[in-house]
């Protein structure tokens, strides 16, 4: 099992250069931005400069605030200056971000992405061979490429494409077309064995694809500290993000498979109220059997355990999943014992 590290949601760009060597030399194999208050791209250019062999992708960029031609330069320029370690790692996110945030049009989520990634190697392609750019689908339309506008061939090649997927449609488009499947943190391993790892092998016998060629990758909730109180206080943090993607609709198979469909419903009627209290009132839906389900709640000394028994043999990828501000070294004696 890989483990990455993240590079964390509050990120300025002037500590990316420490935190990437630091992540580098403590052995991880990958490190992800994701895309909340800050572009996911330009961190990665600093850690592509400072870096030499850790993996750096996406976890995740909005594929549908942008299009496959955006994405394809972004893509193509950090995995040639990465020296061919980038990681393109795609999300769909939901209707009301696209269309309220973005201004961006939303239809058929998983047949979009499905038809972006193929658009992207399309334009990978062109450049590649210097064969005519054409594709035409339903939602996306690439007829020209001239001489000026293509980079020519990548000398690393292409970078990979990640999928993050929660309902089954886009976990089989993972299947069909990616070459990493990104599971969202709001999964239980009771929901990667039955629901998401089945429909990921559908996907892949689809496309007439072996399970070896696509990475699953989990980031895994984990709370945890020295002294109690640094548990509790870690456990309270992640309660907190468990109540805020629990309100999120597209999430409720998850909490229904364990019979908690309503806290599901409780949590998206708070969460629609949009009042400062009920942000708080969210979390208190969240009892400890919901959290210890969906985390891991545990002394230092005894993450990696949990880790293996959690989901050894299920994922290939496992990074630290962990919304608050960890004690110095914290995750380095826990990786060590997981490389070990």
């Amino acid at each position: 099992m890989k483990i990455d590290a993240p590079l964390g949601t509050g990120y300025a760009l002037d500590t990316v250069r420490d935190t990437a060597t630091a992540a580098e030399a403590a052995g991880y194999t990958g490190l992800w931005t994701i895309e909340a208050a800050h572009d996911p791209f330009l961190p990665l250019l600093l850690a592509a400069e400072h870096t030499e062999s850790i993996e750096l992708g996406t976890g995740i960029a909005v594929a549908f605030a942008r299009t496959p031609m955006s994405l394809a330069y972004v893509a193509d320029d950090l995995q040639r200056m990465s020296g061919g370690r980038f990681i393109l790692g795609l999300g769909s996110q939901i209707k009301p971000h696209i269309e309220r945030r973005f201004s961006m049009p939303w239809s058929k989520p998983a047949a979009r992405m499905r038809e972006m990634i193929t658009a992207l190697r399309a334009i990978w392609r062109s450049w590649d061979t210097g064969e005519p750019l054409q594709f035409e689908g339903e939602f996306y339309r690439h007829t020209l490429m001239t001489p000026f506008f293509s980079p020519g061939p990548n000398p690393h090649g292409n970078p990979r494409i990640f999928l993050a997927a929660v309902g089954e449609q886009m976990t089989r488009v993972a299947g069909e077309v990616a070459d990493g499947l990104l599971v969202h943190g709001f999964t239980t391993p009771a929901y990667l064995r039955e629901h998401t790892l089945p429909r990921l092998a559908e996907g892949l016998e689809r496309a007439g694809r072996e399970r070896d060629e696509v990475e699953v990758s989990y980031p895994g909730f984990v709370a945890t500290g020295t002294t109690p109180e640094r548990i509790d206080a870690a456990r309270e943090a992640v309660r907190q993000h468990l109540s805020f993607y629990g309100s999120t609709p597209a999430y409720k198979p998850v909490l229904e498979l364990h019979g908690w469909g309503d806290v599901a419903d409780g949590l998206l009627q708070l969460s629609r109220a949009n009042e400062p209290e009920s942000w708080q009132r969210m979390g208190e839906l969240i009892t400890d059997e919901i959290l210890e389900t969906f985390a891991i709640v545990a002394k230092p000394a005894d993450v990696a355990v949990e880790v293996r028994a959690r989901f050894g043999g299920a994922v290939d990828r496992f990074s630290f999943y962990a919304p608050y501000d960890p004690e110095p070294g914290l995750w380095e004696g826990i990786l060590a014992e997981l490389r070990g």
